[in-house]
């Protein structure tokens, strides 16, 4: 066994979902959550959500492309190599993608004090027919 592996993002994107790729569940990955999600201009990369069951923080980082985020009513203008760290579970946020080709990545782990456990989402979405 290989003290490592490797994929290209293409190969994770999920064949239903083209503009989500699933990189937690791909690597079975344990220890934190994350996901890439791509979109073109006026597509939704992050839908609105909070993390208030959870209580866990989230990072975005917007790899390429351009997008606009609503964080807590606050909006946020995150062009390529913007991190926007969302401490409050609670706040509703959500982002658009304002380019084409954008691609955000999703970085979550559990909440402070907590060990992280995989919540499972990814994996229903995944083996729904």
């Amino acid at each position: 066994m290989s003290a490592y592996r490797t994929a290209n993002l293409d190969e994770i994107v999920a064949p239903k979902w083209p503009y989500w790729a699933p990189i937690r569940h791909h690597f079975d990955i344990r220890t934190f959550g994350v996901n890439a999600w791509r979109g073109s201009a006026g597509d939704s990369v992050i839908t609105q959500h909070h993390e208030a069951d959870s209580g866990a923080p989230e990072l975005y980082v917007v790899v390429s492309g351009h997008a606009t985020f609503a964080v807590a009513g606050d909006e946020v203008d995150a062009p390529a190599g913007t991190l926007v760290w969302v401490t409050d579970p609670t706040a509703e946020r959500t982002a658009t993608a304002t380019e084409d080709g954008t691609l955000v990545f999703s970085i979550s782990g559990a909440a402070p004090g907590k060990p992280y456990e995989p919540s499972g989402w990814d994996s229903g979405y995944l083996e729904a027919d």
